[in-house]
């Protein structure tokens, strides 16, 4: 599986980084997806906050035909249990820690990382925060679920982890009772963890972009 990196945007004014936010697309697009949410998030003038959006790998995707695609991972069937490639996932979910593990070493501590991902990269979000062996700032799981709940080692240092999950109420692709389920196994491990619905398919929306702004700024908050 290749790896065609990632956008990095740097902190305004250049001013250095002391915070990182990875931010995971979904099927089929790559990093510059959410590359204008980042201005949108109207976070404070002096945050230090760099943001990394990495490329998906092509692969082929089963339930497009098998055409290759940027992809996580795998979607072998659309049905409600949602059978994917886990280790394809998996390999993905380590690929986002080892830069994440790059940014600690670069001087940012971990407890000023937050992984978010939509759709599929929300699934390897959770994958890889809540597996990684030192503590994250947070997660944002965005329209997507929880692929990996069932066999996932969950690591005791992210037990206390922070988690905002996000779901449409009207989406078509991944439906809002996968979104919930998400939100339901994470909070009866007993991770501090929120959903939020919204009046939207799949896809970001405007109040969305203010509430994700709002608790970026309150975990990074200095």
């Amino acid at each position: 599986m290749s790896e065609p990196g990632e956008l990095i945007l740097e902190p305004r004014g250049g001013k250095a980084a002391d915070a990182c936010v990875f931010i995971l697309h979904g099927l089929g697009a790559d990093g510059r997806d959410f590359e204008p949410l980042v201005p949108a998030l109207e976070l404070p003038e002096d945050a230090g906050v760099r943001f990394i959006l990495p490329h998906a790998p092509h692969l082929p995707v089963t339930i497009n035909g098998g055409m290759v695609m940027p992809a996580w991972y795998d979607i072998k069937e659309m049905s409600l249990d949602r059978r994917v490639d886990e280790p394809q996932l998996r390999a993905s979910a380590e690929r986002i820690q080892a830069l994440v593990r790059e940014q600690i070493e670069a001087g940012i501590d971990s407890r000023r990382i937050i992984l978010a991902g939509f759709s599929q990269g929300g699934a390897v979000a959770y994958q890889a925060a809540l597996s990684f062996e030192a503590p994250l700032g947070g997660l944002l799981a965005m329209s997507t679920y929880f692929a990996t709940a069932a066999g996932i080692r969950l690591a005791e240092a992210n037990r206390g982890l922070p988690i905002e999950v996000h779901h449409g109420s009207f989406d078509p692709v991944v439906p809002e009772a996968l979104g919930k389920a998400g939100f339901e196994a994470v909070e009866s491990l007993g991770y501090p963890a929120r959903y939020r619905q919204y009046p939207m398919a799949h896809a970001v929306c405007p109040q969305q972009v203010v509430d994700i702004g709002r608790w970026l700024s309150e975990r990074l908050a200095r």
